[in-house]
């Protein structure tokens, strides 16, 4: 645990100094900002338009920053020859690996969290200057504690994708890693689809790859809470816990995958 933790805090410090990620982040951070600034050209619309951009920021430029870095992992160390000397040391490739990718998901925590400061920032914001009979007419607060339900399952969400993009960069090239990573979420998107595609299509043939595609892809629908948050609807507790589980379940056998495919990946 040693190695795997003093790799995980070198990918950890490399990743928070790397331009591309801070980028992004502040980027995130304009955009939460800007929300309020477009919200104002709505009418009575106010505090929806802010939460609505503000938790579709985090979900899209997190994954930009888990793709883009996930990928990169493995790929760079390989072309900067770096990969030699870190394997002849004590470390083998399944801590090398482990490393890598908690350093990442630590990097992801951080960017969420400060993009999440910043969307609370501006949600504090309007609760302060909205008069009491505009905030009575509310749905939800605006600081709503209920918030942080999206971005758990956001970050749940994240850590999936970034154990994806390790996958693809552990035997193929950076460019086809994060197409296939970015295809992966795209289906992952509408995979409870794929459950009921004989509805749709009377072919046993397809619907047997269907149904298999379906066990197969990460279901990624149920993450997607944030319209019931901003409407200020319940997201029951059971259903955190079960989809948390399923995310460190896939994570799991995602990086059970990775590492039998990078023991015996040939670096000459």
């Amino acid at each position: 645990m040693r190695v795997i933790g003093l790799v995980a805090l070198a990918v950890f410090r490399e990743s928070v100094r790397d331009r591309v990620p801070l980028a992004i982040v502040g980027f995130g951070v304009l955009l939460v900002f800007a929300s309020y600034l477009i919200s104002q050209m709505t009418a009575g619309q106010d505090l929806k338009i802010i939460k609505d951009l503000g938790l579709a920021a985090l979900s899209i430029l997190g994954l930009l920053i888990a793709v883009f870095i996930g990928i990169a992992l493995v790929a760079k160390e390989v072309d900067r020859r770096s990969i030699y000397g870190l394997l002849s040391k004590p470390v083998t490739r399944e801590q090398f690996l482990l490393g890598k990718y908690l350093g990442l998901v630590m990097t992801l925590a951080v960017n969420l969290t400060a993009m999440t400061l910043a969307f609370y920032g501006v949600l504090f914001y309007e609760h302060f200057v909205a008069p009491e009979t505009l905030r009575a007419s509310w749905p939800a607060p605006a600081v709503d504690p209920r918030l942080l339900i999206a971005v758990l399952l956001i970050f749940a969400e994240l850590m999936i994708v970034t154990a994806v993009a390790l996958f693809f960069s552990t035997f193929s090239s950076p460019l086809l890693s994060a197409l296939l990573t970015l295809a992966l979420w795209i289906a992952g998107r509408f995979n409870a689809d794929l459950r009921n595609f004989q509805e749709v299509i009377d072919a046993p043939v397809a619907v047997f790859i269907a149904r298999a595609l379906y066990y197969v892809l990460p279901n990624l629908a149920p993450f997607d809470v944030k319209a019931a948050v901003v409407h200020g609807v319940a997201v029951s507790p059971s259903h955190v816990m079960l989809t948390v589980a399923y995310a460190l379940v896939y994570v799991a056998v995602l990086l059970l995958a990775s590492m039998a495919i990078f023991r015996h990946r040939d670096f000459k």
